[in-house]
């Protein structure tokens, strides 16, 4: 994990406002506030904190569907404030995103085929052939567990956690560096939550990929991530390999995160001895 971060935030702030009336005083909000983070190649960084800390907001931010109030946002080096048009959509190869709720996020017109194929017929670059990218959506679906067959099925024939393998397939499709996972596996059943986990964290082995994975799930975060930064109110209180920060909480906040939690610690113990 040297050179260039794949993705940097610098002293970033996100602020929303809103607009005055006749009898209403303009207001704002900072959802975020002085953010700093990182992630490097092959690593995977867990960002928990209770609804509203800021989460979605940087999970927004990595994705460039957000400007920041204040500082920057780097994609591979390059700030995504002063790219081109050209230049931000190879930027996007680069970053993915799987969602919480997987039957929303995947279009109930398209057949499942076509959903995993369209960011390779939209991309930059020499666009692939009809024979390419049935070869190429079929390679996808065995890697996520799923039969090539099942392409020419709609996501209403899926169950849940089937839409969430094709999900994460979509995401691979164009082969990016990183993937934020915002709440990967809260729509899910808990039996159901580990198949998807045991799938996140092989393909990472597998294919070398970084994630940055969003959850207020201390268990999900533990499983996956190397390290872990924990927002409260906007700002991160406190950052650092995952293992200690569950083990030793130094923050008042992390601690009342683990306490509400109380099988958080025990189950990174478990499952970091069985990887």
């Amino acid at each position: 994990m040297t050179g260039t971060p794949l993705v940097e935030l610098k002293e970033v702030s996100v602020r929303y406002g809103q607009p005055g009336g006749l009898l209403r005083p303009a207001t704002s909000h900072l959802a975020v506030d002085r953010v700093s983070l990182s992630v490097s190649r092959g690593e995977t960084l867990g960002i928990v904190g209770a609804t509203g800390s800021g989460k979605s907001t940087i999970a927004k931010l990595v994705m460039g569907m957000l400007k920041p109030s204040e500082g920057s946002v780097l994609v591979d080096g390059r700030d995504l404030a002063g790219v081109s048009a050209a230049e931000k959509l190879s930027l996007q190869r680069l970053r993915q995103v799987v969602l919480q709720d997987p039957y929303s996020s995947l279009d109930p017109r398209m057949k499942v085929g076509s959903i995993i194929a369209e960011p390779l017929r939209h991309g930059t670059g020499a666009k692939p052939g009809k024979g390419e990218l049935k070869d190429r959506v079929a390679e996808l679906l065995r890697l996520v567990g799923l039969p090539p067959a099942k392409a020419d099925l709609y996501p209403h024939q899926f169950s849940g956690g089937q839409r969430q393998r094709i999900s994460i397939a979509r995401a691979l499709a164009p082969e990016p560096r990183i993937i934020v996972l915002d709440e990967p596996t809260s729509a899910l059943d808990v039996s159901v939550r580990a198949q998807i986990l045991m799938l996140l964290r092989s393909l990472q082995e597998r294919m070398g990929v970084s994630y940055i994975v969003i959850s207020h799930d201390l268990v999900t975060v533990a499983y996956l991530a190397s390290t872990v930064a924990v927002m409260h109110r906007g700002q991160i209180v406190e950052t650092g390999p995952t293992q200690a920060i569950y083990r030793q909480a130094q923050h008042a906040y992390t601690k009342e995160l683990l306490a509400s939690t109380p099988s958080a610690s025990g189950s990174f113990l478990s499952v970091t001895s069985e990887a």
